[in-house]
This record gives C-alpha cells, structure tokens and sequence, in this order.
C-alpha cells in the first residue's frame, strides 16, 4: 500500500513538473521553397504529408512574410527586426552579418536557461563573433554561407572545427539536430533546423529524384515559358524529402514524450527559386512582389493552440522572436526596439481587436509594403490583394489616398530603417544582373567592416574566397561567390587580399585550403599582414577530380566542387589592428600557382 502511493504521488509530481516546465522549441527553415511546394497548398504535383500534418495540428497562417533573399530572412528571424536594421545588406561577400550588437532569439533562450543548438545553414557570418556560436548558439553544426556547392558527403562545420558530414545534406542535418534533442531531453531547449534545400544546386538522392523525373507536372507556373521542368522536378523531389525529414524529428519528439510540450514551427526563408506553380502569385525569389516573399508558416503546439486555426491576419518573420519569447514565457535580451509583434493572441483563441498593420519588402533597392489588403509595388503600382491576388491590375488611380498613404509610409521607412528618402529604379530578379550588380557595388560601399581574426574562446578564423578579393588575372570558380574558390592565378603581379582586424596579438597558424596540377607544383608563396609574413612551396601537386555526379540539372552559375588540400605556412606573429591580409606569389614554376578555396588563421594559446 505504501509503495502504492508512493508511486501514485511520484506520478503526480511528475505530471506537475512537466505541466511546469517551459516549451520546448523547435524550428524548421526551408531554403528558396515557395508557398506553393506543399500539397497543403493544394499543390498536387507533390505530397508533403507531415508538414500537412503539422498544420492540421495547429495553426497556419494565411499571409506570412519573409525576405525576397536568404540573409536577410534570417536576420528579421533572429532578432525580430528589419535586416538593414542589423546591417545585413547582401547575401555574400561579408553584407550577410549580423551586426554584433544585435541580440537573437537564441540569445534570449540561452539566458532563460535552455539548451541552444542550430544545424545547418547560418548565412548571418562565418567568422566570430558573428558565428552561431557567438550568437547565443551552443551547439552548431552546419556551413555559414550562403549556398552550398556539395550534398553528400559534404565538407561541413562543428563547433568551429572541419568535419565531414555522413550521406545526404538534409538527412545529416536532421540526424544532428535530433541527437541534439535526444540529449538535452531532460532540460529546455531550442532547436533551430535550417535546411539548405530546394535551394540550388539540385541535388536529391535516387529515391526522391526517380519518383520525379519523369513524372508529369500538371500544375504549372503562370510564367510558364520561363518554366524549367528539370528544376522543377527536382525541386519538389528536394522538398518531398524535407518532408520525410521533418516526419523524422517530429516522430523523434512523440518517441521522447516530448511532443505536446514542443512548440513546432515551419517556414521557408523566401518564394520559389525558379518559375513553378505558386498559387498564381506574381514574383519568385529575389522579387519583392507577393510571390516572392509570401511563404507557408505553420505552428504546432499541442493543448494550447487548436488544431486546425487559422490565422488571416497578415505576419512576417520579423514577428517570431516576439512570439516565441511571450508563448515561452520568458524575457527578451536587448534592448533595440522591435518591428515585429507578439503574435500569441492570435495563435492562442484570445479574442483581440488586431489593428491592420504593414509589413516592407525590401532588397537592394526600392521597397514594397503589404498591409492586410493592400500592396504598393517597387513601383509605386496599388493591388487589391483580396480581389486581385495574382496583382494583375493596378488600382492606384482609381484609389488615390490610398496609394498616397503608403507611399509616404514607404518614404517614413526608408528615411528611418534605410537612412535614404528614395532610390533609383533597381531591376529586380534572377536575370536581372546590371540591376543586381549595381546593388551590390552600392551595398558595398556600406559596409567597411573588416573581418575579425583572433579570439581566444574560437581560436581558428575561416577566411574563404568569398570573403577576399581578387587582384591582377585571378577570378572567382563561379559568378556566385558564396560556394567559390579563386582560380586562374598566373602571375607575379596577381595577388588576393582580406579586409581583417586581428583582435589579439600573438602567434598565428596560418593554412592555405588548395589544388594545384601536379606539373605546376612548386610555386612559392607569401602571407603577409602589416609587416608580417610567412611563405611556402605549394607541394605536393593535388589535382583532384571534380565532383560533378552530384547534380540531376546542370549549375548555372555555381561552383563545381572539389577536394582541397591544407598547405600549413608556419606561424606567424601578428599584431593587433586591421589591414589587408595578403596572398601572393614569390616564384611560378609552372602555368599556374594554386587554385584557393580557404585561408585559415588560428590563434595558438599562450
């Protein structure tokens, strides 16, 4: 008898410890997946039958919005505020920082005591203090760029240290992020999975790619000329195993009875990334039209949010770190003011008067802005978004103050967010390079921040292609940087530089990730920082194959990928202060130096 109600008092304690303990969170990011790659969309091209599931069992929102690019999604997530707030102005080339005085989501997590990890792509800058795990992050596993150029097998991250990750990109991700789970399932915590796929290049393994590749596409994009069924296919195949990942961890929290005190959430980070069937929207990525920037979102949390809401009223990325903080119960860190509103009225029954509200698009140029009915274009042209929602006819004639009222809000947020009262015309769109190029050249003149190099608490600095800039006959492998390495190097006179400041003075290793033919071997070699240098032979000869068996459709402008080689430089002392780093080359035995893909500078201890 007394075991009896010893037992029967342990359960009670149990069940009170676990009605008092804070939520769990966890978060699902997809990669240049658009509203329309869900059959819970009414897309019957694809079954994506546990993220249908997961918004049966909560709540899905009607209108969400998010960037027209990667980065700056990110950063409206992370900190509830508009990314050229947190100096996120680009997606590469060092305008995807975070600035390091913008608090995150995990930062406030962290505080509140949970256990913190993110698995997959960043995006928000690779070197610290702007890696994750500076960023309120204390498990990371993944990449920092942008794009990725391999998904099996690939060369990735952990904690700052070189691994290679196991068998396809996506299902390594998932395995991580549930291990991380799975250890941490007596405490707190926050998981943030950010897949890097459908996002090119297409790359899917056998079992999803043969289900699509020659299957028949009867929902079509409304651009349909510009339509690539390959990409297509591939995609969806892409996002089909998403899905069976998402089914993976999800089932993972029911295996560990963790389900109904997980909040779950599901988004992608902008619209499709080419020309497929999106509902009819107008725009795809990198296009602030409705196409391009409106995105499922989907939230689970069991016993509190009821199955089968849905929410009309308009939201955004800018929106979650609010949200998520109030639903947890626990204070944010920082004290910038938010863009983003607390959305847990509207998720949990609460009958509240919801004030319309604009969200802005914005990228590289003029800016659009959405409120509950309305959008006001690049252009200036007005749609009525519940009676035209493909935007087919402007109506800013016909609805004069209405367009006048948005245009001067538009101006208020450039003039307050962006520092500009207005813009010139920017091309919007994939094929749209002079515009894109101009955008970035000015973006660029923005930002002069250096990248930093010396930290003790992360000793080694990654300083990739991406980051540094060609001189003399030395390009980049592709016109994408993000995923690139430096080639074509021939000259005494060609050289690459990094902007970085060196935050702790001391002994430096210094190691060059490279490929060179073998007949070329034995060029010699200079670093070099503000008076210090270090030099080398470029030997042995690597020349490595490409990995070009990866992809189901040919890259277009993406990096073919290969296996690189660390050539170790020495040591070198370097002082505190900024300047270029500077590679060059002291002798050419052969037609070519080395091909570059990575520079690293790793603080030994004292």
């Amino acid at each position: 008898m007394k075991k009896l109600l010893l037992l029967l008092l342990l359960g009670l304690v149990g069940d009170a410890f676990a009605a008092a303990r804070p939520p769990n969170i966890l978060i699902l990011l997809a990669d240049d997946s658009g509203w329309g790659d869900y059959s819970f969309n009414g897309n019957t091209n694809i079954k994506t039958p546990n993220i249908d599931a997961l918004g049966r069992a909560g709540a899905a929102f009607d209108r969400f919005y998010v960037c027209p690019l990667c980065s700056p999604t990110r950063a409206e997530f992370l900190t509830g505020r508009y990314h050229s707030r947190g100096g996120v102005r680009g997606v590469s080339t060092g305008q995807e920082r975070l600035n390091l005085d913008e608090r995150t989501v995990a930062d406030a997590f962290k505080a509140a005591g949970y256990a913190t990890g993110a698995f997959g792509k960043w995006h928000n800058g690779s070197q610290w203090p702007y890696h994750p795990n500076a960023r309120g992050f204390d498990e990371y596993y993944g990449f920092t760029s942008g794009h990725w150029g391999e998904y099996f097998d690939p060369p990735l991250e952990h904690n700052g240290q070189f691994v290679r990750g196991k068998g396809y990109i996506a299902d390594d991700l998932t395995d991580h992020a549930m291990e991380f789970i799975e250890k941490n399932k007596s405490r707190p915590f926050l998981c943030y999975l950010p897949f890097n796929t459908p996002h090119s290049p297409f790359c899917v393994p056998d079992e999803y790619w043969n289900r699509f590749k020659d299957a028949p596409i009867p929902m079509r994009s409304q651009d349909g000329a510009n339509e690539d069924l390959p990409v297509t296919r591939c995609a969806l195949a892409m996002v089909e195993n998403l899905d069976w990942n998402v089914g993976r961890v999800l089932k993972r929290l029911d295996q560990l009875k963790l389900a109904d005190n997980t909040i779950v959430i599901y988004f992608s980070d902008n619209g499709p990334n080419s020309w497929r069937w999106n509902g009819g929207m107008k725009g795809r990525k990198g296009m602030t039209e409705e196409g391009g920037v409106r995105v499922p979102f989907l939230i689970r949390w069991p016993g509190k949010i009821k199955p089968g809401t849905s929410v009309r009223e308009i939201a955004g990325a800018i929106d979650l770190l609010p949200t998520l903080t109030s639903l947890a119960g626990i204070p944010r860190v920082g004290t910038k003011p938010l863009d983003g509103k607390d959305l847990s009225p509207l998720l949990l029954g609460a009958r509240v008067d919801w004030p319309d509200r604009m969200i802005f698009s914005y990228n590289s140029g003029p800016v659009s802005v959405r409120t509950q009915r309305y959008r006001l274009d690049r252009t200036n042209a007005l749609f009525d978004m519940v009676a035209d929602p493909t935007q087919r006819t402007d109506i800013a004639a016909k609805e004069p103050d209405v367009a006048a009222r948005l245009r001067l809000a538009v101006a208020d947020w450039r003039k307050e967010v962006l520092g500009t009262v207005s813009a010139p015309p920017v091309a919007e769109g994939k094929g749209k390079a002079k515009g894109k190029a101009k955008a970035k050249a000015e973006a660029k003149l923005d930002d002069d921040r250096p990248y930093p190099v010396g930290y003790a608490e992360f000793p080694m600095t990654p300083l990739p292609a991406r980051d540094g800039v060609a001189h003399g006959t030395v390009t980049r492998s592709s016109g994408a940087p993000n995923c690139s390495y430096f080639v074509n190097w021939k000259s005494l006179d060609d050289s690459m530089t990094w902007d970085i400041a060196v935050n702790t003075t001391g002994e430096y290793d210094a190691t060059i990730y490279y490929t060179c033919p073998l007949a070329d071997a034995g060029a010699t070699v200079e670093l070099s920082f503000n008076g210090a240098k270090s030099a080398g032979k470029v030997a042995p000869g690597w020349d490595p194959p490409l990995i070009d068996n990866q992809d189901r459709v040919p890259r277009k402008g993406e990096s073919i990928m290969k296996e690189f080689h660390a050539l170790n430089l020495g040591a070198m002392k370097l002082e505190r202060g900024r300047g270029l780093l500077t590679l060059r080359a002291l002798e050419i035995p052969g037609k070519n130096v080395m091909d570059v893909r990575l520079v690293t500078l790793t603080l030994k201890p004292k």
